[in-house]
């Protein structure tokens, strides 16, 4: 049965799902800043509104609505980051303002957009702890080229989604400075180990890791020049400031942002997150690439430990 969709925010992401959602078939209003319009107009007698606005907008987006939201209508949130000043993900600032009974879906995965508007396949998750919601919206939103999967998870979900984006700008400064596919396989590995740190460190399960929204989205993401996060530490490698290289990139680059939160985050609860450290060494200009790159090789012999999923 097809829904009615409240889209809101039409940067890259919430224009190819509101592309994708029209196709299939389902009735979709959207709104953006750019527009001059009240945000809350488009949220009556909708099925679904859907959050895709950038990290920045998230939380004086969720303190206009939650008052104003209409009835249980479920929220899919699409944004990926760590507010620098709540040191929040957007799943936890939605969640302060909406009221109790508002089912909260989380969606998360590979699935670099410009891929998805060519009609390309590609396969996400929904993690949500109202799992009927979920489900039902898996059966709804699933189409030809996007296969939706489900998860009990959403803020693991959210903490792998958040930090791959700053692994992908390591991966981009490393491949930048044409360090080679052996250098690219261990940052990313141990990428993928520094991402389970602030995932089950926030309260997620180590099985999200391992799916969809963890080493999925990470292999899209930190490989690929459609990913803006890629595209901007290759940038950087080249000697271009964070403000040139996001602008170079042409749109909101989410892992100089969430690597500065990450690192706040791990001050404060004493975890070890060389990568996020040496990334914002590097966007404060204390390190040049090259310094930045190298010192990861150079931290002290330890073994290593890998953690398996707790369950497939």
């Amino acid at each position: 049965m097809p829904l009615r969709i409240a889209v809101l925010g039409r940067g890259a992401w919430g224009q190819t799902l509101s592309e994708l959602w029209e196709r299939q078939g389902h009735a979709i209003s959207s709104w953006s800043r750019r527009d001059g319009t009240a945000p809350e107009a488009v949220l009556q007698g909708v099925d679904l509104v859907v959050a895709a606005v950038a990290m920045a907008g998230v939380e004086s987006l969720a303190q206009r609505l939650g008052g104003l939201w209409p009835g249980a209508t479920p929220l899919l949130s699409c944004t990926k980051g760590l507010d620098l000043d709540l040191l929040a993900t957007p799943g936890q600032l939605w969640r302060r303002h909406l009221p109790a009974a508002v089912p909260l879906v989380v969606l998360s995965g590979p699935n670099l957009a410009a891929e998805l508007r060519q009609g390309l396949p590609a396969a996400s998750v929904l993690a949500s702890e109202d799992g009927a919601t979920a489900v039902r919206l898996q059966q709804a939103l699933s189409g030809a080229n996007l296969r939706l999967y489900t998860n009990a998870d959403p803020l693991g979900t959210e903490a792998a989604g958040a930090l791959k984006n700053v692994m992908a700008l390591a991966a981009g400064i490393a491949d930048g400075l044409d360090l080679g596919a052996n250098a690219r396989a261990s940052l990313l590995t141990r990428g993928l180990a520094e991402i389970g740190v602030v995932l089950e460190g926030l309260g997620g399960k180590a099985a999200t890791l391992y799916g969809l929204a963890g080493l999925g989205d990470l292999m899209a993401t930190a490989t690929s020049e459609l990913s803006r996060n890629y595209r901007c530490g290759r940038l950087l490698a080249q000697g271009h400031s964070p403000a040139e290289a996001e602008r170079g990139v042409g749109a909101t680059v989410e892992g100089l942002r969430t690597a500065r939160a990450a690192l706040m985050l791990a001050r404060r609860h004493g975890w070890r997150l060389p990568i996020c450290g040496q990334v914002v060494a590097l966007l404060d200009g204390r390190l040049n690439p090259v310094e930045a790159a190298w010192g990861l090789m150079e931290r002290e012999l330890r073994p290593e430990h890998v953690a398996p999923p707790s369950r497939p």
